[in-house]
Formats: C-alpha cells, sequence, structure tokens
C-alpha cells in the first residue's frame, strides 16, 4: 500500500466584515464558537477610520490608513485632480504604498491564492496607463478572483478547496477568504437585528464547511478569523444635517455617515474653519493638523481638510433625512465598544483555550510573516508580540 503525503499546513486567512466580538455565541456561531474554545480569540480594535477598505487594507499590509493611503472607502488625492476614489478602485496608483501580506508572500516564494478580499484584484505594484486592463509591473497572488457578491459563501468556500485539490506543486500555502454577508445585514437591520444573527450564522455554517472539506483532503490548515469593525444602531433622530451649522458654499463633500470628511470651496477655508471650531451638540470637528493623536490619523495628503466624527449612534449627512433612517453603520472612534472587531485563530500553529487582551489589528501582518516563515519587517505599525502570545 503506497505511503499517504503530509500534507503541509495551508495559513488561511478569513474576513468577515462588521463582524462584532459579542456576535460569537454557540448558539449563533457554533463552528467559530468551538475554534475560539479549542483555539486563540480576542476582540481586535480596529484603525481609523473604522471603514471596510481602511482596515481590510491595514490587516494586510501592517500598516494604519494614514500610513498606507487608503484613508477611507472615498477620498480624492491631489495629485489625480478630478478623479474620486471608490470601492470600485483598481488603479495602483491608490494602493501601491503599502505591500499586502499575499505579495510579500509571493516574492518569498510562497504561493498565495485571493478568494476576495479588498485591495486583492488590484495589479499592486503597477504603474500608467492600463492596456486592455493591465498596468505594467503589476502583480496579484498567484490565483485571485475579482469580488462579485452574486457569488455566495458556499461558492467562495468552493473555491478555496478546488485550489487545495491541486498537486503541491501548484498548491497555495496562503489564502484569503473574504465574506460580506454580515455586514450588509447590518447596515440594513442593525447590529441587534435578527437578520444579522442569521447572515452571521450563515458564514459560521460556511467555515464549518470549509473545515469539513479540508478534513476529507486531508489538508490541516491555521484559520485565522478577522473582522474590519463592528456596527453601531443609527436613526432618524440622530442626524446631524450639516448645511445647518456651516455656511452654504463654503465647503465640499467627500465622505460623509458616522465621520464627514470635508474640503472648504476656494476663498472660503476661514469661514468654514470658525463654523466648524463652534461647539455642535453629537459632533466634533478639527482641522485635519489638529485631529486627536489618539486616531493616528491626519498626516496623510488625501486626508480632507477637516474631519468632524459623530458621537456613536449618530449620523452626519449633508441634509436632514427626507426617509427614515434605519440600521446600522460604521466609522466612528476606533476605541468605541460597538467598532471593535472579532478575532479567532485555530489549528496546528496555535495555542489552546488562550483569550487575549484587545490588540490593533496592525498586528495581523507581522502575525502571518511568523506563521509563513517571512523576515521581520520593522517598518510596519504591527505589534509582532502577538505572535508570541497566540502561537504555540
Amino acid at each position: 500500500m503506497a505511503a499517504v503525503k503530509t500534507r503541509t499546513p495551508v495559513t488561511i486567512l478569513i474576513g468577515i466584515d462588521g463582524a462584532r466580538p459579542d456576535y460569537l455565541s454557540p448558539a449563533v456561531t457554533p463552528t467559530l464558537s468551538r475554534l475560539a474554545a479549542d483555539g486563540v480569540s480576542a476582540s481586535m480594535q480596529p484603525s481609523f477610520p473604522t471603514k471596510t477598505f481602511p482596515n481590510f487594507w491595514t490587516i494586510a499590509t501592517g500598516v494604519r490608513p494614514d500610513k498606507s493611503g487608503i484613508v477611507g472607502n472615498k477620498m480624492e488625492d491631489a495629485a489625480r485632480p478630478g478623479e474620486t476614489f471608490t470601492m470600485e478602485t483598481t488603479d495602483p496608483f491608490w494602493w501601491n504604498t503599502a505591500k499586502p501580506i499575499w505579495i510579500a508572500a509571493e516574492q518569498a516564494g510562497i504561493r498565495s491564492a485571493t478568494m476576495f478580499w479588498p485591495g486583492s484584484e488590484v495589479a499592486w505594484g503597477g504603474s500608467g496607463k492600463p492596456d486592455h486592463g493591465v498596468y505594467a509591473g503589476g502583480a496579484h497572488a498567484s490565483d485571485w478572483q475579482a469580488f462579485n457578491q452574486a457569488i455566495d459563501a458556499n461558492q467562495r468556500v468552493d473555491a478555496v478547496i478546488d485550489w487545495l485539490r491541486r498537486p503541491a506543486a501548484t498548491r497555495p500555502r496562503f489564502v484569503t477568504l473574504y465574506f460580506d454577508d454580515v455586514d450588509a445585514a447590518g447596515h440594513e437591520h442593525g447590529p441587534q437585528g435578527a437578520e444579522t444573527r442569521a447572515a452571521m450564522t450563515h458564514v459560521d455554517a460556511a467555515i464549518g464547511r470549509l473545515q469539513r472539506e479540508l478534513a476529507t483532503l486531508g489538508q490541516p490548515a491555521d484559520l485565522i478569523v478577522v473582522a474590519d469593525h463592528g456596527m453601531a444602531a443609527i436613526a432618524t433622530d440622530r442626524v446631524i444635517a450639516l448645511d445647518r451649522v456651516i455656511p452654504t458654499g463654503s465647503y465640499r463633500l467627500i465622505e460623509t455617515g458616522p465621520y464627514a470628511a470635508i474640503d472648504s470651496t476656494p476663498g472660503q477655508e476661514r469661514a468654514l474653519a470658525a463654523a466648524l471650531a463652534r461647539p455642535h451638540p453629537h459632533m466634533q470637528c478639527w482641522p485635519k493638523a489638529a485631529i486627536p493623536a489618539r486616531l493616528r490619523y491626519g498626516t496623510n495628503p488625501r486626508v480632507a481638510a477637516f474631519l468632524c466624527l459623530a458621537e456613536i449612534g449618530w449620523t452626519i449627512a449633508p441634509s436632514a433625512p427626507t426617509r427614515p433612517v434605519t440600521g446600522g453603520a460604521h466609522g466612528y472612534d476606533d476605541a468605541a465598544p460597538e467598532m471593535q472587531a472579532m478575532f479567532v485563530a485555530n489549528g496546528p500553529a496555535f495555542r489552546t483555550g488562550v483569550k487575549l487582551p484587545s490588540f490593533r489589528n496592525t498586528a495581523i501582518h507581522p502575525l502571518l510573516r511568523r506563521m509563513l516563515g517571512i523576515a521581520p519587517d520593522p517598518t510596519l505599525d504591527g505589534d509582532a508580540g502577538i505572535g508570541a502570545a497566540a502561537l504555540r
């Protein structure tokens, strides 16, 4: 009888958009609860702003948004006048400042695959105008798929398993897997909505199926489950209408919601600054040079001239709402309990039954480097010490 070859463990980074630590419970998330009990878990502090693209990119790169250049889900850059970055932007110009873990792995000779992750479809390091969609000098993971929300959770798991069925020479050793169901439900129904719990259960079941398929393959795996941010309930009676507190014609809005990114119109800088400097109920505003140091935000040229941050549960809007405001939102102070993110890790590399103190999400990239055997990068913002606490 031929001997069965032992497979090298694969590291799988799983992102659950909008998953708060308190979503974890045996009744709602039996798979993740078991992984946490038998492995390592923590409440993880996101980076400001507590938005999806800045935080999933911070997790991937190990540097906070103010340093990575992905300072919001929507932003502008003076070097690209007339352009606006959105969550559909894949031009490497916006992304090239910080190197994601799948590129670091590929450069170290470790084959990687990305089953969705914000920024993973960017040809990292590329430049110039695209030729038939291809940027010169750009790089991806060896295997990757462009995000499509119509590809459901089970199909995403199928793609990962298909990659891992390959022969060792073309089998990835590092994989990302991303789920957006929980965030979508949280925005529509709020963090305590039954639909949000159901979405969490659905994703939990997909992760359970991933585990079963891995076991069938005889594929050992280290699973690192992370979220980008939490979610807070919002309401119609908690809306701040900007057109009622700052002079018409003095400003231009780049982004609104839990925070507002605001630039002045030409010649109106002093009028806008004076208006924003006044006390505002449920909202605090700063010129970018005066943003509190605890937010670690404001030095990047892509940060707007003024930042206004709402109290938790309040929404900053261009004007008074004309329809009910319901559901949930994120983007608030990164220290707010409602903004904290889930962290669960389990596998042969991890200790068992360990609950860690809260740590910042910049620690994930250094942890992955240590697990994959990639040399540390001293330029990162992450705390490499999390590895000593979490790993065997």
